[in-house]
């Protein structure tokens, strides 16, 4: 069994090389581009943020003191959330659209550890590869990291009651995509109201854009969040059992 984790590990780690390497180009601006937002949203987003990266740190810390051999599957979701965050499709002048791969996480450690997860991968992604931005983190944490996560715990274990779990995971990976892409197109609406219309006409127009290309993504992405729960159920149903997300 060590042996197939291994293999089956080694496995993704090259696969989220190529996705990483293999479709390499010059960045665009991915989630809210560095410096777009006025200084006043940045800021304001980041307080608002802070809270939620420091009781995630502490969800975060009983998980690993609790579980130590969690770690493994820990890592596997922050690179899940990093690879497909990182394929982009421009989409709205400083932004674009891409999955976000935070379902995943926050079904197997719950929403609060999925933030500090999600917020580590936006700071690497701002610092070593230029998506993003450091100005912006707090705005981009919010959607992906927070509101991703929440919306997917509470989708899963809403629509876990009627007893399909794979299409609760499903639902909640594609209904946090969904719903980060709705943040930030609040977020950009609060931050530019149009000239005429104000908040509400701009969120149209946002939201309207981003929707072209976020609901097929959401929907490929739910598919893809199943597949890999399908894969865990085989290479590690020791850690899914450990989580009481499965039965021995």
């Amino acid at each position: 069994m060590k042996k197939k984790k291994l293999l089956s590990l080694a496995m993704m780690i090259g696969l989220s090389a190529y996705l990483i390497i293999g479709t390499a180009e010059p960045a665009q601006a991915m989630h809210i581009a560095e410096g777009f937002l006025p200084v006043q949203w940045a800021v304001f987003w980041w307080i608002v943020a802070l809270p939620f990266f420091l009781i995630g740190l502490r969800s975060l810390s009983r998980i690993t003191q609790q579980h130590p051999e969690l770690k493994l599957l820990l890592a596997l979701s922050g690179a899940f959330t990093f690879v497909l965050s990182a394929l982009k499709i421009p989409s709205v002048t400083g932004s674009c659209s891409h999955p976000t791969g935070t379902g995943l996480g926050a079904i197997l450690f719950g929403p609060s550890a999925m933030t500090v997860l999600g917020g580590l991968v936006l700071l690497f992604q701002a610092v070593l590869l230029a998506h993003g931005g450091l100005t912006t983190l707090g705005a981009n944490m919010f959607s992906m990291a927070i509101v991703g996560p929440f919306v997917a715990y509470g989708v899963y274990h809403l629509l876990l009651r009627l007893g399909n779990q794979k299409l609760a995971i499903f639902l909640a990976s594609a209904l946090e995509n969904l719903l980060t892409y709705v943040t930030t197109s609040i977020q950009l609406a609060l931050a530019f109201p149009a000239a005429s219309g104000g908040f509400w006409a701009a969120l149209l127009k946002f939201a309207g854009i981003f929707a072209v290309t976020q609901v097929p993504l959401a929907i490929s992405e739910g598919l893809l969040t199943v597949l890999v729960w399908n894969w865990l159920q085989t290479y590690n149903r020791e850690e899914l059992e450990t989580l009481k997300l499965i039965r021995s």
